[in-house]
């Protein structure tokens, strides 16, 4: 018997591409009567890039909030229901598996970011890391 998914998570950075993962995510989520989380991380910075952007600081926490109250309105027009928003800081591809498996999620939807074929291979990219270490089904929308 196939696993039954029902707690879906989604992660934005506010692009195009993700905000068509939040609208996947949302629509698999109302259709299994499932959960829907939506996370948005982010990245920590050097030293000297803290020293330059302390003033701000509430910028930073501000833009992550728009961030993902705009993609809880955009998933709330599904009719989805419960949609839970998470904060995270740190390395992306890390933060999402943390929240993987703390959120105890059966999928995750995530936008890609169209750098390109040889760019996604030189570089890497969160897309790719998780497709390999994501310990649930990765839907990868483009």
């Amino acid at each position: 018997m196939p696993a039954e998914i029902q707690n879906f998570l989604v992660a934005t950075d506010g692009s195009e591409s993700a905000g068509r993962a939040v609208d996947v995510a949302a629509a698999m989520a109302k259709a299994a009567h499932g959960t829907l989380r939506i996370l948005t991380v982010g990245e920590s910075q050097t030293a000297p890039q803290q020293t330059d952007f302390t003033p701000f600081e509430g910028k930073k926490a501000d833009l992550a909030e728009r961030l993902l109250v705009e993609a809880q309105q955009r998933a709330g027009w599904t009719g989805v229901k419960p949609i839970k928003t998470l904060e995270r800081w740190g390395d992306p591809t890390q933060a999402i598996l943390d929240t993987i498996m703390e959120e105890k999620v059966d999928a995750i939807v995530i936008g890609r970011r169209g750098r390109g074929r040889l760019s996604g291979l030189l570089l890497g990219s969160v897309s790719q890391k998780l497709i390999s270490l994501a310990p649930c089904a990765v839907i990868v929308v483009p």
